[in-house]
């Protein structure tokens, strides 16, 4: 018996082992792709960061400087911790971590900063696993379809890859190829994660981040699926027809799945890189005026967003026929569809914002789910402090002191501001997302807060409620009131942007001929 047991317990250990050198040595099989690996991983992360909280700050009175100081160095190891998880795990937890990365200022900068990276540290799938989408979903091999197929990706994301291409009747195309395990281990990663974040609130319930994995639910499925993000692209063009310099590359739909998406190829710099601005000689305030009114547009008249304008996504390039700066829009898996009732009362909250109607500013935001921390849903809606809410936003650009101070509420309020999270529309949680990144881009740009953006942002609001007023009226004399009304406040828009650029050339006239007194010319 004792032989028979020895006998059996070394074919196991010798079947084990095969199996184990077979899946190390064979790089087609990745051990992070199995379930118990990437439950493991997570499970471990998760603990060993509850447990750095838990244990680091409980002795340290609270709100010292010491406390301080401690908190900022757990957030920062914690956020390793998170963004290693992420890049091991891959897939939907990159996502998720772009996700939180994406939110500046709402959350730490500890935590912002270091899950940044993950937009740049995206997994590729090997052109093996490329070829067996492609032949799994078009029933050809890349050969068949095309005259050329660059193996190197133009780019890789956490749930695709995009390579550039020539078909067979000479069109050049970008190929967007879905990484062939996410759609599989999807839906698994986000149950881990709803797990983990209950398990996470047991400890400190005053963190509420369960929206974030109701978000992943609601929004994974619409990003997985190409040809809905291809039916996306197709809507906005059509919903932006009027911009001349918006591009939307074309849809190839014969040669289109729920896993790979031919588009137009179209080639450009990204929209935060200023030297491939200035090399090509394209205007940055322009760019940033476009893009202002492409997103005010979408939010205020139109309520169909797109939610993911990180600067991968946003191309800028001199238009070949006309030569004037042209924004190319891309990746159109994610779009938040706003409903009437909040879309208008954004529209008054931003007014309100604007022309510093306090009393409005509390009435809409409590509307729009911010209860009593209205001062607080303001300032992240804004990514202004208080007191500049207070004397107006579009009134003195963000200082560099501004900037330190909403950086450190981040991590003094982040309780308050998760609660308030998990209490406003799921609208609103996308609406931030975009916010922030935009904001990005006009960080890099250097015209963040600029007067014209508010101003345009203002026109967008006017004529979306002078709109929604005329749609809800049969009167003849009511809806020629309600054009004029728009007209006349329109005018004092444009009258107000006019008197600000005569101000602007007159300030630059001084300030001219004062360096002319002050360094004459020598003859």
């Amino acid at each position: 018996m004792a032989r028979r047991a020895l006998k059996l317990a070394s074919w196991t250990s010798m079947a084990l082992a095969a199996s184990g050198f077979y899946l190390y040595s064979n790089k087609y099989l990745d051990p992070n792709d199995f379930g118990a690996v990437r439950v493991g991983r997570a499970v471990a992360t998760t603990a060993v960061i509850s447990y750095d909280y838990f244990t680091s700050l409980r002795s340290v009175p609270y709100g010292s400087e010491e406390y301080l100081q401690l908190r900022s160095k757990v957030h920062l190891r914690s956020a390793r911790r998170l963004c290693e998880l992420c890049c091991a795990n891959r897939g939907t937890f990159i996502k998720v971590g772009q996700h939180l990365g994406a939110l500046d200022y709402l959350l730490p900068e500890e935590y912002t900063s270091t899950l940044k990276v993950l937009h740049s540290q995206a997994p590729q799938s090997s052109m093996q696993e490329v070829r067996q989408v492609i032949r799994e979903d078009l029933g050809k091999e890349i050969h068949d379809l095309f005259v050329s197929f660059d193996d190197t990706p133009l780019g890789a994301a956490s749930l695709a890859q995009v390579h550039k291409a020539v078909l067979r009747d000479g069109r050049t195309v970008a190929v967007k190829v879905q990484h062939p395990k996410v759609q599989a281990q999807s839906s698994k990663d986000i149950l881990l994660m709803e797990v983990l974040v209950l398990a996470v609130k047991q400890l400190f319930p005053e963190f509420e981040f369960m929206w974030l994995v109701d978000e992943a639910k609601k929004n994974l499925p619409l990003e997985l699926d190409f040809l809905s993000e291809g039916r996306n692209a197709e809507k906005v063009a059509q919903m932006l027809k009027q911009f001349d310099f918006l591009k939307i590359p074309r849809i190839y739909w014969e040669l289109s799945t729920k896993r790979v998406l031919l588009m137009e190829f179209v080639d450009g710099g990204q929209v935060n890189d200023r030297g491939y601005m200035e090399r090509n000689k394209i205007d940055v305030s322009e760019v940033s005026r476009h893009l202002g009114k492409i997103y005010s547009e979408m939010i205020f008249v139109n309520g169909f967003v797109h939610c993911d304008p990180h600067p991968g996504n946003v191309l800028v390039r001199k238009h070949p026929g006309t030569g004037k700066a042209e924004v190319i829009l891309l990746d159109h898996g994610l779009y938040q569809v706003l409903t009437e009732e909040f879309r208008l009362d954004y529209c008054h909250l931003w007014q309100s914002l604007i022309w510093r109607d306090m009393k409005k500013v509390k009435k809409y935001s409590q509307r729009l789910g911010a209860g009593e921390l209205y001062p607080l849903f303001a300032c992240m809606l804004t990514a202004r402090s208080w007191n500049s809410v207070h004397r107006g936003i579009s009134q003195a650009p963000v200082t560099a002191a501004e900037e330190s101070e909403i950086r450190d509420n981040a991590a003094n309020y982040l309780p308050q501001i998760s609660q308030l999270l998990s209490h406003v529309p799921r609208q609103m949680l996308l609406i931030f997302k975009t916010n922030d990144l935009l904001r990005g881009i006009e960080a890099a740009l250097g015209t963040r807060a600029s007067a014209s953006s508010f101003l345009n942002m203002s026109r967008c609001c006017i004529r979306a409620l002078a709109s929604h007023k005329k749609k809800n009226t049969c009167s003849f004399f009511r809806r020629t009131q309600i054009s004029f009304s728009e007209a006349f406040n329109l005018w004092q828009i444009n009258l107000h942007e006019f008197i600000l650029s005569v101000k602007g050339l007159r300030l630059a006239n001084w300030v001219l001929a004062l360096l002319c007194w002050l360094f004459p010319a020598s003859h």
